[in-house]
């Protein structure tokens, strides 16, 4: 990667570096090879079959790598088996010719993490990814190269292959086939809007030869019409898998209830497993509902309903959810249409990495779909009568076990309210006559015929959330919703002894069956002996009892906010746990000694033979206000006289893009190779004197603006164009804004000149394979206000940032002079406050935050902004690394600040450029702990 002395020298000075660069750990030396297969019921390694459970997590919105290990650690205690990852071609490379796999674009440290955590990979590199980043991961200088993207066209196989020929080889050395992690790659990305089989034959022969031999799937949106053609014959990939948001994005609804559909994952190809490649797990908040109306769109209720039904109505073996983890829209990364700065995405580990009720849902489902190897091979099955017509009832069954999965739901989907029925189940171990409950909007995944561990379950109407062994025991955990009755048929040779340790439960015996029967309330023990069998610790639970477990390999632990990992070593239980609040923490062990985050803890032998320790919560933290602000004028361009000369010449006669100007010169950006951020024309002119007004149009994006000065007066400011404006028919008026000139302020033969502030929002997606949608310019696109002859000169962002790279900065004065870096020089700038009045322009404010966060602690810290009067925006950095940008009276108001890019203990500069449109008086701006937790991420 190219860099510049100047801000190399500069950026060498943020104290976060030795932070954010520090070396990742290796993997393990000579690692082992496994084979990768599949048929059409799962993946198999080494002839193994896997249900492959995967969560999306985007690197990119993560500009921490210290902070990407304590992500993938949350996901796997989830239950995820799994993590998915786009590879973000834009975020990586420049220019053309130029690529960046260092430092917070270290994918080879991400791939290393994984398989440290022992998590399987779907390799996602696109080319094109959508997933709301800017250009949809197309990079912007593509918009300058001549031919469709996504397509055959020589001069785009040409930048797609080189993309390919970088990333791909590190993709391949982290395959499972070597000892890795990725177990499948994903060519390309919904295709279907755009099928030239050629174009995905070369995207995966390119893989191929690129050393990739893991099988190659493909995630198709969102319906299964190009079967035809992609299950079979050039382009086809070897694992069709479909896309499915069944909820939509109407965050303003929460109650709203499968508006795109049944959510069932179709099978596309006779010969691989049926695959939901992205499933609903949130949704963008394209109506500033706020996320975390999304996160109750696409909460628990909605996730029992449609995750359990698509598991057993479909035969599904292949998951990615989208998202695990969303994340954050830093610097320019995001899509200019229905997101802003925050990705949370109403996910089940907010922007903030804090665990949600979605986690407890994905931590029921996960850790069972994960424990019961039955699950991998599946054929539809007869589901036991439910005697109810308004309760549903599906099956399948493992034909090599005879293992049951019965799926009880509403026969309505949209139904919220109580059903019961008797289910009259015939099982591998006889016939069972059972009552069921549904109470409101609820699904149930009923399991018979399992062997669990040395346990034989019959039946029951309870749910199954794991079951391990531990010196020579086994421990299960089931569970149902509070209030609901429940049994459990186990099978004996003979009478065994039951004790029931606390809580209610009736145990009968009779004929093989031991039979308990019981109500959801608090969690029961059991414990069985005898009857030919290992000895059995049985835990039944509520919803809420069964989220407070975590499996971590064979050790079952109970308690904590989060168990990172646990493991017995040497008659001592290691835990690695987070603690929001003092609390207990009880482990399944056999052994008799205790360390927590590594330290000793005192712990004692329960009369359920486990472990039991009183864990503290995290000591109160307080942060500095944020004070001693200096600031200074930020748009000299205004000025009439102010010097220009260095910049482009913006004179350019014809373009690449297919959107052309009414009138030469061209004045996109991107043609003078400004991608992101703001950029700056300046139009010199002789003024005829019968001026009145300026009429301009500019494209920015959704939600972008422009502002316009003439020889240093402002004219005011617009709404610039958007995508839909280059959609067909092709809007020939984008953006527009007219500027009354006031009366003297031009003269016959002045020299003038006209200052127009343009604000690119980022660059459309190109999910059509559109050239106009994929081309649209940005920046002034047509100016009128004089007959005389205008000379433009254009400027933006001055070089990449070569630590931050080229989402970072636009071209901003003080952008441009490095005022947003630690080291800028503004000691001498008088004070004033972010919260003073300003007038329409730029104002810049810094000021600096000395944090002391305890090292044993994790505090997510945000920026917030108060309510402000009048229409400004503000770019956020802190220590150089630009945040994020507040829109005043748009939904966000705290924006976060990753550990990492702040320092929890050290010297943090933060500062703010302030772009107003009008008068108007900022609200107050100050620093808030999004959450506490003892033990947390190590990045200190």
């Amino acid at each position: 990667m190219r860099a510049n002395s100047k801000l190399a020298a500069l950026a060498a000075l943020l104290t976060a570096a030795a932070l954010l660069f520090a070396p990742a750990p290796a993997s393990p030396a000579q690692a082992e090879a496994h084979r990768v297969g599949y048929d059409r019921y799962s993946l198999t390694v080494d002839g193994q079959r896997v249900l492959l459970w995967a969560g999306e997590f985007h690197y990119f919105r993560l500009p921490s790598p210290a902070l990407w290990r304590d992500v993938l650690e949350k996901i796997k205690a989830a239950g995820f088996n799994g993590v998915s990852l786009y590879f973000d071609w834009a975020y990586h490379s420049p220019n053309p010719g130029e690529y960046d796999f260092s430092g917070v674009r270290d994918v080879d440290r991400l791939l290393r993490m994984t398989e440290d955590l022992g998590l399987y990979v779907v390799a996602r590199p696109g080319p094109y990814i959508n997933a709301e980043t800017t250009g949809g991961g197309l990079p912007a200088w593509l918009k300058t190269v001549p031919g469709r993207a996504r397509s055959s066209d020589p001069n785009y196989t040409r930048a797609y292959r080189e993309w390919l020929a970088h990333i791909d080889p590190i993709i391949a050395r982290h395959q499972v086939t070597r000892g890795g992690s990725v177990i499948v790659y994903n060519a390309e990305n919904e295709y279907a809007a755009n099928t030239d089989p050629a174009y995905m034959e070369d995207v995966q022969r390119q893989a191929r030869a690129h050393g990739i031999d893991v099988p190659i799937t493909h995630n198709q949106c969102c319906d299964a019409s190009w079967t035809p053609t992609w299950a079979s014959g050039q382009g086809a990939v070897q694992i069709p898998g479909v896309d499915d948001y069944p909820q939509a994005f109407e965050c303003r609804d929460p109650d709203t209830w499968g508006t795109w559909g049944e959510g069932v994952t179709e099978r596309l190809s006779p010969d691989a497993p049926v695959y939901a490649a992205e499933y609903q797990a949130g949704a963008i908040d394209a109506n500033r509902a706020g996320y975390e109306k999304c996160r109750g769109l696409t909460g628990p209720k909605y996730m029992k309903v449609y995750y359990k039904s698509n598991l057993v109505t479909s035969g599904a073996t292949m998951f990615g959810y989208y998202m695990a983890f969303g994340g954050t829209n830093w610097g320019r990364l995001a899509q200019p249409n229905d997101v802003y700065t925050s990705y949370d995405y109403g996910a089940p580990i907010t922007e903030n990495r804090q665990l949600t009720t979605k986690y407890d849902e994905f931590k029921r489902q996960g850790l069972f779909v994960t424990t019961v190897a039955p699950l991998t091979k599946t054929d539809p099955a007869a589901a036991p009568a439910s005697g109810n017509p308004a309760v549903h009832t599906e099956a399948r069954a493992n034909p090599d076990t005879g293992t049951q999965f019965v799926l009880v739901r509403h026969a309505d989907r949209k139904t919220n309210d109580d059903q019961s029925a008797n289910l009259t189940w015939n099982t591998p171990d006889g016939t069972y006559n059972l009552p069921v409950q549904l109470k409101g909007r609820d699904a149930k995944i009923l399991v018979a015929g399992y062997d669990m561990g040395g346990q034989r379950l019959a039946a029951t109407t309870s749910e199954l959330l794991t079951h391990t062994t531990a010196n020579d025991r086994d421990v299960a955990v089931l569970y149902g919703t509070e209030g609901i009755a429940g049994t459990t048929v186990l099978r004996y040779n003979s009478r065994p002894d039951v004790k029931v340790l606390s809580g209610s439960v009736k145990p009968t015996y009779s004929n093989g069956n031991l039979k308990l029967d019981y109500e959801h309330h608090g969690l029961a023990r059991v414990q069985i002996t005898g009857g030919g069998r290992k000895p059995l610790l049985l835990l039944i639970g509520t919803d809420e009892e069964a989220a407070k477990f975590w499996r971590s390999g064979d050790t079952l632990v109970r308690g904590t906010d989060l168990v990172r990992s646990a493991e017995t070593r040497n008659g001592t239980a290691v835990i690695r746990a987070d603690l929001a609040k003092p609390g207990d923490i009880e482990v399944f062990t056999s052994a008799r000694r205790l360390t927590l985050n590594g330290k000793d803890t005192y712990a004692r032998t329960t009369r359920s033979g486990t472990l039991l320790a009183h864990a503290n919560g995290p000591r109160s933290v307080e942060l500095p206000a944020l004070e001693n602000w200096r600031g200074k004028q930020g748009a000299p361009e205004t000025a009439s006289d102010f010097d220009d000369s260095s910049w482009k010449i913006a004179d350019n006669t014809t373009t690449v893009s297919p959107i052309k100007p009414k009138s030469p010169p061209v004045l996109y950006a991107d043609d003078y190779g400004f991608h992101h951020g703001h950029v700056w024309y300046r139009g010199h002119f002789t003024a005829t004197g019968s001026e009145r007004n300026v009429d301009l149009n500019a494209i920015t994006g959704k939600n972008g603006i422009y502002q316009v000065w003439l020889n240093g007066r402002y004219l005011g400011s617009a709404a610039g164009g958007e995508q839909k404006d280059a959609d067909a028919p092709i809007n020939e008026n984008p953006g527009p804004g007219s500027f009354e000139i006031p009366a003297g302020l031009l003269h016959e033969g002045q020299k003038a000149v006209l200052s127009v502030l343009v604000e690119n929002m980022g660059h459309n997606d190109d999910w059509t394979a559109d050239d106009y949608r994929q081309k649209q310019p940005r920046g002034l696109v047509n100016a009128e206000f004089t007959t005389n002859p205008v000379t433009w000169r254009i400027q933006g962002t001055r070089t990449n940032d070569p630590i931050r790279g080229p989402l970072n900065t636009g071209g901003l004065y003080g952008e441009r002079e490095g005022w947003h870096l630690p080291s800028a020089p503004t000691r001498t700038w008088p004070s004033m406050s972010p919260a003073d009045p300003v007038k329409p322009g730029v104002h810049w404010y810094t000021t600096n935050a000395d944090l002391a966060l305890p090292k044993d602690q994790d505090v997510p810290v945000t920026l917030h902004f108060d309510n402000g009067t009048g229409r400004y925006r503000a770019l956020i950095f802190i220590n150089g690394w630009n945040m994020g940008e507040y829109v005043n009276g748009e939904i966000q108001h705290d924006f976060t600040l990753p550990n990492g890019i702040l320092q929890a203990r050290g010297r943090n500069t933060i500062t703010l450029a302030v772009v107003a449109e009008d008068q108007s008086k900022p609200g107050a701006v100050s620093l808030k702990a999004a959450a506490n937790v003892r033990g947390g991420a190590q990045t200190h």
